[in-house]
């Protein structure tokens, strides 16, 4: 079993890849348990501590059809397609965006096609296919109206996913996930990116500036429920899906506030009062067309996981990146 992660240096393909590695064996095009011979980690930088033979880290260009060829090969079973130029870069730069999110994710699919071997495909996918006018429970039924370059070019592969698999072209799932949260590392261009720091900064003792206003609402996850929603992704049978390929997972739904809440029960006011309430209209733009609340009926039937409460999903970042200890 040969298997392609594509955005592997990232925290989630990196952490996807480890829980891979421990797992040992993944479901083949006919849903048979395979051993993992191979992990291919291909991103713009080379993934780090990995020390294991069933690794190669790939460096290049996800839009270069010579890297694609390389990495996707007749013997790639699988293929989790995570890379990806993240809102509020899409935003700022249309071209850049539609070049990694949309031309990337077509030759991704064409070359798995013309391997003629079907191989499954887990794309994820975003809430921001979603916008404008929206009921009070988004449904896997609700029409698609991005109100961003990232949301338009998201449907645009889920469409792509949806359609390959109908002509069994390829096994392909698109798998729309709420914002992942608390995730460590330094704050990046989405405009989500805000949620993990509200968080992560405090807990680390610095400050952090929140960009939207308090009643903002939130649909999350935690890293440890999107890796195994993205494993449990793969090994579903993808005939269960339909004629949609694309579903939403199922989520956390909150508000800035009752983040900010929880992060003061989990560890204290001082924590909490690291935060810098700071308006941005342009990520305030982008977020507040987000749907805040879902109806993951299809993904629930199908056995995804779901974060109980966000004081677990920040114990869970505390014992996960801080070895279980929080600054004083």
């Amino acid at each position: 079993m040969q298997i392609l992660i594509t955005g592997g240096a990232g925290f989630l393909g990196a952490r996807l890849a480890r829980q891979l590695l421990k797992r040992t064996t993944l479901a083949d095009a006919n849903g048979k348990q395979q051993l993992i011979t191979q992990i291919t980690l291909l991103d713009r930088v080379p993934a780090q501590g990995f020390d294991d033979p069933r690794i190669k880290v790939v460096t290049g260009d996800i839009a270069d059809q010579k890297v694609i060829n390389a990495s996707l090969t007749a013997q790639t079973q699988s293929v989790f397609h995570l890379a990806a130029i993240v809102s509020g870069q899409a935003e700022a730069d249309f071209e850049l965006g539609m070049r990694i999110n949309f031309d990337a994710t077509r030759l991704i699919l064409e070359r798995a096609r013309r391997n003629g071997n079907r191989p499954r495909v887990v794309f994820t996918s975003s809430v921001a296919v979603f916008g404008g006018e929206l009921p009070a429970k988004v449904l896997d039924t609700t029409a698609l109206t991005p109100q961003s370059s990232y949301g338009a070019q998201k449907v645009m592969g889920e469409l792509l996913i949806t359609d390959y698999s109908r002509k069994h072209f390829i096994d392909g799932r698109a798998l729309r996930m709420p914002t992942v949260c608390v995730r460590p590392g330094v704050p990046n261009q989405a405009a989500s990116s805000f949620a993990s720091g509200i968080i992560r900064e405090p807990l680390n003792g610095i400050e952090a500036v929140c960009p939207v206003a308090p009643e903002t609402p939130m649909w999350l996850q935690s890293p440890r429920s999107a890796i195994d929603n993205l494993i449990h992704g793969h090994e579903i049978d993808g005939s269960n899906l339909g004629a949609s390929r694309a579903l939403n997972l199922p989520g956390l739904a909150t508000s800035v506030n009752e983040m900010v809440a929880a992060l003061t029960r989990v560890a204290g006011a001082a924590a909490a009062g690291r935060i810098r309430w700071q308006a941005d209209p342009a990520i305030i733009r982008i977020v507040n067309s987000w749907p805040g609340d879902f109806a993951a009926a299809r993904a629930d039937l199908l056995g995804f996981k779901r974060d109980a409460s966000f004081d677990d999903i920040i114990r869970a970042y505390i014992d996960d990146e801080m070895q279980g200890i929080v600054p004083g």
